[in-house]
């Protein structure tokens, strides 16, 4: 049975469709996978992710969870179930780095509860994995697009869930914090058997993190599967309009995929 299954998923923001072309969206996702979500702006790629969050609800169609549905469920048995990391994070209170990645406790205690030594154990080894020990005293507001990205992944991990939906997650990261994160997913799948649900546009970053690959294209699936058949495949040179080189670093097994040039 698969930990994800949508069948015939509609969602609108007003009279403009953003998932679901006819007959609806059908997509399932496997326990313990890394899938990335792929497509050109305006695909419907955050859509889904904060549909597979509970964060919205489709207009038509249903989205199981765990073998239930996924709509009214209480907040706070979401959260301990699924993390969800979104392209933007504020706050409008001067937390400090540790504090806000504690925060991602509250679904297991609430938000009157003191962390115990658990807590503070998992906290430092979210911020270790996502090297934001040394910043643990730092004010959130103070930190760069990038600290603040790792602070929120942190956060994330520290949260336990068996799901981790990622916006982005690249986005603002140096190229050494970008394996920093390749190493962390794949040990939290390796340790805990977690499911990773990441949106990028960096099709690079898909091919070398994840094990499946689900493009969309006018928020309809219009491939899926391997990283590298799917990403080096018509479908996706047809919704990105550009022709793409997919290859391995040369003595490495490290695939990348480049744009060559427009269709």
């Amino acid at each position: 049975m698969a930990l994800y299954e949508l069948r015939a998923v509609h969602f609108a923001y007003g009279a403009r469709a953003a998932l679901g072309g006819p007959g609806g969206l059908d997509l399932d996702l496997a326990a313990g996978t890394i899938v990335g979500i792929v497509g050109p702006n305006g695909a419907g790629k955050s859509t889904l992710i904060r549909l597979l969050g509970g964060l919205a609800a489709p207009g038509a169609g249903t989205i199981r969870f765990a073998g239930a549905p996924l709509a009214g469920r209480p907040r706070r048995e979401l959260a301990r179930a699924i993390a969800y990391v979104p392209q933007d994070y504020s706050l409008e209170f001067p937390f400090t780095v540790g504090e806000v990645v504690l925060m991602g406790r509250y679904p297991h205690h609430g938000p009157a509860a003191l962390e115990d030594a658990h807590d503070l154990t998992l906290a430092r080894a979210a911020m270790e994995r996502t090297d934001m020990w040394a910043l643990r005293d730092r004010r959130f507001g103070e930190l760069s697009g990038g600290e603040r990205r790792r602070v929120v992944l942190a956060q994330a991990f520290c949260q336990e869930t068996e799901v981790i939906l990622l916006d982005e997650p690249t986005a603002a990261l140096d190229a050494a914090h970008e394996l920093t994160l390749a190493r962390a997913l794949a040990a939290g799948r390796a340790e805990r058997g977690t499911t990773v649900v990441l949106v990028t546009h960096n099709l690079s970053v898909a091919a070398r993190l994840c094990e499946r690959v689900v493009c969309l294209s006018a928020g309809r699936v219009v491939a899926d599967g391997a990283p590298l058949a799917v990403l080096g495949g018509e479908a996706v040179s047809a919704a990105f309009g550009v022709r793409f080189h997919v290859a391995r670093v040369p003595g490495a097994d490290l695939p990348f995929v480049v744009p060559v040039a427009l269709r």
